[in-house]
């Protein structure tokens, strides 16, 4: 096997020996399931590009040289064909569908066979890590492989096929792709979806483009991130862009152009067809996080009057896009909500038989377009339904919310209860960022240690007597820290785990109650730390009461106390005021919360050394 790492670079030779250039590029066919290399791109005198047909001119090749069987002479040039592809410019180092493992990858290098002295076939992307290191140079791979192996382990290869490869950075439209290469026209929409959300921006368009507007508007609906959806549609030309919109859900297209501006959304909206546009007009005329926003307006709804063979009729007469259709809604002449059908009533029940006789009618469950989606979607998930009616003070049937949709309003309201509590949900394809970020936020009590330090240190500047003690007090502020971390969670479990109207809920009095014996448990804990360092002090190390390593212990570990208990009586406090935040902002970050209580801990325990060395208080700092 051979590598286009190892080719490129290495000398072009005629039958005489001479060498015309450098190898920079090799042309392959793409309609075939491992394509050929139908031409060899070099680079001769002067850095001038040139290319050749590989089948007509090439005689042999290996590691040194490629030798041309005629005289440079002799050489007629030719073009890249319509059906070829370079694929170090198209493929080596771009970004590519692996369309078997669903993912996002970028060729590091590209693995060829050799199975003649004359002629190359590709069989896919190398896409690990030893076709970067090769990239780079031959021997960091060999080193690599070697230092691995001296640990008992292995660096394997890691090659896409050429036949679940799908291009993106190329226009391929007047590519012929063999029968066998699967593109993502054959994907899922849900696959094609967290295969462009892990993409560049740049190659998103690129990817719309290959889709048709029925495959584009699928994998849009399944986007999770409503702004990249947004950015994606305001690349996109008006026509394409309302074409697609106009073959999506209504309920997907109206949250898609709720992300919009004004001025473009009223364009696409226009371009829409009528139907359309009325059926997105109709959502958009409803407030955000209500089912009125999230319903869909296709369902299929039939006379009271109407029998089973009517039913079944009209099953098979719908569209296939129908997004969903698991009841049917019997309704009178002014579409008010008589009664509810299951499929599997209708198919069991004979075909003269009225669908009256055996819908739901008494106690069918509904919804009104105003109630909040959260609970909308709790209630499609208590009663195990697969849709829900929405209707509205007269019980006119205006809609349904489909279980798909309720578990993204629930998706949605869990990523957010994470997002109070600190935590991160992994959205982006770049783990490094999340690594980096993860580590800043369990971390940051370090930079904000780092800081009260130097505030200690600045002012016990100007006595120096007093700088060891002011020091040896600093040394506790990481307890006080880690204190008001706990405080914070201990806050924010009780955020979510109770709303505020809950039956069960705690009163704030005994949340406050609570907050107090955890404090004082926290203080008997530092109370015991301190008795014990200052032990080690005094008898280990022999330092007497009055040094300042001892004074500066005693003070810090007694302000870490004072600031135990003074987090958790200030619990409360906390809590009512993220009830307000609550109230206006439902995006709260518990990560934004716990990094404003490492401030004020830090302010507060420098401000009690300081206060403390002062006053006297307990020993003096220059005792």
């Amino acid at each position: 096997m051979i590598y286009l790492s190892q080719m490129l670079g290495i000398p072009v030779v005629d039958s005489t020996g001479e060498k015309i250039g450098t190898v920079n590029d090799l042309g392959i066919a793409t309609g075939e399931v491992f394509p050929r290399v139908t031409s060899l791109a070099f680079q001769g005198p002067g850095k001038t590009p040139f290319m050749i047909s590989w089948r007509k001119y090439v005689d042999s090749f290996d590691d040194d040289e490629v030798r041309l069987k005629v005289p440079s002479t002799d050489i007629r040039f030719s073009y890249l064909q319509p059906t070829e592809v370079l694929i170090a410019r198209d493929l080596l180092n771009k970004q590519i569908v692996d369309t078997r493992g669903m993912r996002v990858v970028r060729v590091n290098d590209l693995k060829l066979s050799d199975t003649s002295q004359s002629q190359l076939r590709l069989l896919g992307a190398e896409v690990g890590a030893r076709g970067l290191l090769r990239s780079l140079h031959p021997a960091l791979e060999r080193v690599a492989c070697r230092a691995a192996k001296v640990f008992g382990r292995d660096i394997p290869e890691s090659i896409i096929a050429w036949n679940y490869m799908d291009l993106l950075d190329r226009d391929l439209s007047n590519v012929k792709l063999s029968v066998t290469h699967r593109t993502l026209d054959d994907m899922h929409p849900a696959d094609i979806a967290d295969i462009i959300e892990q993409l560049d921006p740049r190659l998103r368009g690129q990817v719309f483009a290959q889709l048709d507007d029925a495959q584009a508007a699928l994998a849009m609906a399944e986007l999770d991130d409503d702004e990249m959806a947004a950015e994606i549609v305001g690349d996109m030309s008006e026509l394409d862009a309302s074409k697609m919109l106009s073959e999506m859900d209504p309920d997907d297209a109206a949250e898609l152009v709720g992300e919009l501006d004004y001025e473009k959304a009223e364009k696409l909206l226009r371009l829409m067809g009528v139907k359309e546009q009325r059926a997105v007009r109709q959502l958009l005329g409803y407030r955000e996080d209500t089912a009125g926003r999230i319903m869909t307006s296709e369902f299929v709804s039939l006379p009271a009057d109407a029998t089973v063979r009517d039913g079944i009729a009209r099953v098979r007469d719908l569209n296939e896009d129908v997004e969903t259709m698991h009841y049917l809604y019997l309704v009178d002449d002014e579409r008010h909500l008589k009664g509810v059908i299951s499929l599997r009533d209708l198919v069991v029940n004979g075909h003269d038989t009225k669908l009256a006789d055996v819908a739901e009618t008494e106690d069918v469950l509904t919804v009104s377009p105003e109630d909040d989606q959260e609970d909308v979607a709790e209630e499609i998930a208590k009663y195990n339904l697969l849709a829900i009616p929405v209707v509205d003070e007269n019980r006119k049937l205006l809609g349904i919310v489909t279980v798909d949709d309720a578990l993204d309003v629930m998706r949605e309201e869990h990523e957010e209860d994470l997002q109070i509590a600190g935590s991160r949900v992994r959205n982006s394809s770049d783990e490094s960022q999340h690594v980096l970020a993860g580590v800043l936020e369990s971390e940051a009590w370090v930079a904000f240690w780092a800081l009260g330090m130097l505030a200690l240190a600045l002012v016990a500047g100007a006595n120096p007597a007093s700088l060891l003690p002011t020091l040896a007090a600093g040394a506790s502020l990481p307890i006080a820290l880690h204190v008001a971390g706990t405080m914070v969670r201990y806050v924010t479990d009780f955020f979510l785990e109770y709303d505020e109207d809950d039956e069960d809920a705690p009163s704030l009095l005994g949340f406050a109650l609570r907050g107090i014996l955890v404090a004082v448990a926290y203080a008997v804990i530092v109370g015991m730390l301190t008795w014990g360092c200052l032990g080690i002090l005094r008898n280990a190390l022999g330092i007497v009461p009055t040094s300042p390593a001892f004074v500066g212990a005693v003070h810090g570990l007694v302000t870490s106390a004072i600031v135990t208990v003074a987090l958790f009586v200030a619990a409360p406090a906390v809590l009512v005021t993220l009830r307000k935040m609550d109230a206006a902002d439902k995006d709260i970050s518990g990560t934004s919360l716990r990094l404003l209580m490492y401030a004020l801990t830090t302010v507060a325990f420098v401000a009690s050394v300081l206060l403390l060395a002062g006053s006297g208080i307990v020993l003096p700092m220059g005792a």
